[in-house]
């Protein structure tokens, strides 16, 4: 081998572990590597603990699911397992499929289907509703049991 060789193995060495670094560095800036240093290694709904490998399955939800929202001091994240984060979103969809109705608007009924719709009319049209619709006691039982005694 000769000294040129030698010191070119040397300057690659260098130059790779220089890279390793500055890749390392890169990912102590995403808010993954942030979120975890801030907090403890457990996931914020279940409560179980991570730690080795398993610290993979751990992962960062944006509470306001802002993805672009990370504040230094992490008041946006908290550490989801990869399970209570689907939750997460899941129920974040389906609420999404809901229209909320505005204060001061009229919402729109869910069925149009009106089951007693027309009972105050047969009701009245039998002789049996009173005021309003509502029946009323048919006291002639009533006489005949006061006539019995």
């Amino acid at each position: 081998m000769s000294p040129n060789n030698t010191r070119s193995e040397d300057d690659k060495r260098k130059d790779f572990i220089a890279e390793a670094r500055r890749e390392r560095e890169l990912r102590m800036q995403g808010y993954r590597e942030r979120a975890l240093r801030l907090f403890p290694p457990v996931c914020g709904r279940c409560g179980r603990e991570f730690e080795g490998k398993r610290l993979r399955e751990l992962t960062v939800h944006h509470k306001d699911h802002d993805h672009d929202n990370n504040p230094p001091d992490g008041s946006n994240w908290e550490l989801l397992c990869v399970y209570c984060h689907d939750n997460e979103h899941a129920r974040h969809s389906v609420a999404d499929w809901y229209d909320e109705a505005t204060p001061g608007s009229v919402q729109a009924p869910v069925s149009t289907h009106k089951p007693f719709a027309g009972l105050e009319a047969l009701l009245k049209k039998q002789g049996t509703g009173g005021q309003d619709g509502v029946p009323q006691k048919n006291d002639s039982r009533e006489e005949k049991s006061d006539q019995k005694k």
